[in-house]
């Protein structure tokens, strides 16, 4: 009976042991996870050390206002997502920004291996900078003020990275990517500046020399300008192999066919000297021109991916497409401003369409070149088919009407829109910033015809009528339409071709030094 006792005993204390060990073990837990508290009095002092993340300190103070503990580590030490942002950062050039990354050194010891066990303040904060200063640039892009200076008027999404951080912050532990939606245009640029990375690294491309006295060369020709645009197409990926050959050969025809292909210019199977001015931007210009382009891909909102009808007007291209279930439906050529008479960058939405209209004259051209031409000649509003109403000249509908028989109206405060033409010449040049600010289309009759057959079921006979009726005449659309005018100077087609064109309003080289020096 004894034995019996002792072993009841003995069994008790096993028992209240291994529940006071249970017990430790959950109290050590517990307080292993237990959030570590940031001491917000000293983020401050903080920002007089690293003054140069002073533009992120208000940001910073409302991220630990919300979450007054240490985001960046754990128990075992910085979380894994620290490092995918670390590493992001330093790929930030094959994103289109070759800026420098402040403190740099600074955040190379924090990810230092062993050194990176307990939290520290300075360390935490620093990561937390490096976040809004990686997400403001990659993600937002510059404030609205900053683009606006460049001539862009498109709406911008005004999105807070602290916002996007209090989602991150929930699970961050587990995260391994680093995810942001984009203008779909984003990510093909970025696969062409991989491109170009490359070819930089490689030694870019030399110089091609056209001898002074040859205006062009075409097939069977021979020369060393030739071996030289054969490099040169060969380092870009428009032929397969370089031979080194003088001779102009199918390869160098196909090769300039690709490439005038990519740049939406017909060559017409020649080396001319403007095929040779081409060839010769520099790589690092191209560079610069993908990330110009890639930034300004950041200020359109990614809804734009999943719209279904839109119309887009790229000025720097002279081109319009109209998209229709997602997919371009009609592409046209178009006229847009002069230097003096910019096409604005912004959006509307297309609500109606005038057929046979009405040109009113704008005030700054009646001052400017009506009124001079009627003081020279007294005829000049008949002669141009036009007439005073209401104190204001206006050209009367009709074939020699400036607007042509129909015009696009989506109203704005730049008072500009879409409309025909009876220059038609104009759309063969090269060049086509022509007009004083609105957007001439040539395949304006395909566009209302395309438009009305899915707005109304009209006919392309009903189409016609309207447009040659001799009175303006409109229509209201129930379905409006977003029309957005934007100015990219380089293009790529996710097929890994890129297509640059001229800064028409010298807009490029003032984003850039807002780009790379910020």
């Amino acid at each position: 009976m004894k034995y019996k006792y002792i072993l009841i005993f003995l069994m008790c204390n096993l028992w209240m042991m291994s529940q006071a060990n249970s017990m430790d073990h959950v109290q050590k837990q517990l307080q292993e996870n237990a959030a570590v508290q940031i001491d917000t009095t000293k983020i401050a002092a903080f920002f007089e050390n690293y003054p140069k993340f002073s533009p992120y300190q208000a940001q910073v103070k409302q991220l630990y206002k919300k979450h007054g503990d240490y985001i960046w580590y754990d128990q075992k030490g910085l979380i894994e997502f620290a490092y995918v942002l670390h590493k992001q950062v330093g790929q930030m050039r094959e994103e289109g920004l070759p800026v420098p990354i402040p403190y740099e050194m600074e955040f190379a010891k924090i990810f230092e291996q062993n050194s990176n066990k307990n939290p520290n303040l300075e360390s935490e904060l620093l990561i937390s900078c490096m976040y809004f200063f990686y997400t403001t640039k990659v993600f937002s892009g510059f404030t609205i003020g900053k683009s606006e200076e460049t001539g862009w008027y498109l709406p911008r999404e005004n999105a807070s990275n602290a916002a996007y951080l209090d989602t991150l912050v929930q699970g961050i532990g587990s995260k391994k990517e680093f995810k942001h939606d984009y203008f779909s245009q984003y990510y093909t640029l970025k696969q062409a500046l991989k491109k170009y990375l490359e070819i930089e690294k490689n030694g870019g491309w030399k110089m091609v020399k056209l001898e002074k006295e040859i205006k062009f060369l075409h097939q069977r020709d021979s020369s060393t300008t030739i071996q030289e645009v054969r490099n040169r197409l060969f380092l870009e990926g428009f032929i397969s192999q370089d031979n080194a050959s003088l001779l102009f050969d199918q390869t160098i025809t196909d090769g300039i066919l690709a490439y005038g292909t990519s740049q939406n210019h017909d060559f017409e199977n020649k080396i001319t000297p403007r095929l040779i001015e081409m060839l010769n931007v520099p790589v690092e210009s191209r560079i610069k021109t993908i990330s110009v382009n890639m930034e300004r891909c950041r200020w359109i909102s990614p809804k734009i991916n999943t719209a279904q009808e839109y119309i887009a007007v790229n000025i720097p291209s002279f081109r319009l497409l109209y998209y229709r279930d997602g997919k371009p439906f009609l592409v046209s050529k178009v006229v847009v401003g002069k230097e003096f008479h910019k096409t604005i960058v912004f959006s509307g939405n297309m609500s109606y369409l005038a057929f046979s209209p009405y040109w009113n004259v704008p005030t700054s051209i009646l001052k400017k070149e009506i009124l001079p031409n009627i003081k020279k000649n007294p005829n000049y509003l008949q002669n141009q088919h036009m007439e005073w109403h209401d104190g204001q000249v206006r050209q009367k509908p009709g074939g020699s009407n400036a607007l042509g028989y129909v015009k696009f109206m989506f109203p704005n405060s730049h008072n500009i829109y879409l409309h025909d033409s009876p220059s038609k010449s104009f759309f063969n040049k090269d060049k086509r910033a022509l007009s004083h600010g609105c957007v001439r289309v040539e395949k304006a009759r395909e566009l209302a015809i395309a438009i009305m057959e899915k707005e109304a079921n009209w006919s392309t006979q009903k189409v016609d009528e309207a447009m040659h009726l001799g009175k303006e005449n409109t229509y209201v659309l129930q379905d409006k339409i977003p029309v957005y005018i934007a100015y990219f100077t380089a293009w790529a087609d996710g097929s890994g071709n890129i297509a640059f064109y001229d800064d028409l309003y010298n807009r490029d080289n003032a984003l850039a030094k807002v780009l790379f020096e910020n």
